[in-house]
C-alpha cells in the first residue's frame, strides 16, 4: 500500500470527493434546465428527439448530445450554428460533442470560444 509523504492534515478529505461529484451532478442538472429553457422551440424539439446532457466537470464546459436516428442527427447538424450561439451565453470556451446513431458516421467535437459575431 503506497502512503503519502504529506501529513494527514494535508491531504484532502475523504469525503469531498462524494460531495465534489454530487455539486458537480447538481449544477449539470440544473445547466440542462436552464439550456432548454433559453433555447427556441425548433431546437427544443431537436433535443427531445435525441439524449443530451451536459458534463461540467470536464474543462471547457461540454454540451453532449447523442442521436437515435439519422433524420434527428441531420436535423442537430443543420442547427450547429443555433446551439454554438446558445452556449456562448453559458460559457466563453465550451465544446459540443455530437454523436450519430450507431454504425452511422464518427462523433464530432466542435470546440467554441469566445469570438465575435461579426
Amino acid at each position: 500500500m503506497n502512503k503519502s509523504l504529506l501529513p494527514a492534515d494535508d491531504l484532502p478529505p475523504t469525503g469531498a470527493t462524494i460531495l465534489n461529484e454530487l455539486f458537480y451532478r447538481q449544477l449539470e442538472e440544473a445547466t440542462c434546465r436552464r439550456f432548454y429553457q433559453a433555447c427556441p422551440t425548433l431546437m427544443r424539439v431537436l433535443l427531445s428527439n435525441c439524449h443530451w446532457y451536459f458534463k461540467i466537470n470536464a474543462s471547457p464546459l461540454m454540451l453532449i448530445i447523442i442521436c437515435y436516428d439519422i433524420e434527428s442527427y441531420l436535423h442537430i447538424v443543420d442547427a450547429i450554428p443555433q446551439f454554438i450561439k446558445q452556449l456562448k451565453q453559458f460559457s466563453n470556451k465550451s465544446k459540443i460533442q455530437l454523436f450519430p446513431p450507431d454504425n452511422k458516421g464518427e462523433p464530432w467535437e466542435i470546440e467554441i470560444e469566445e469570438t465575435s459575431d461579426e
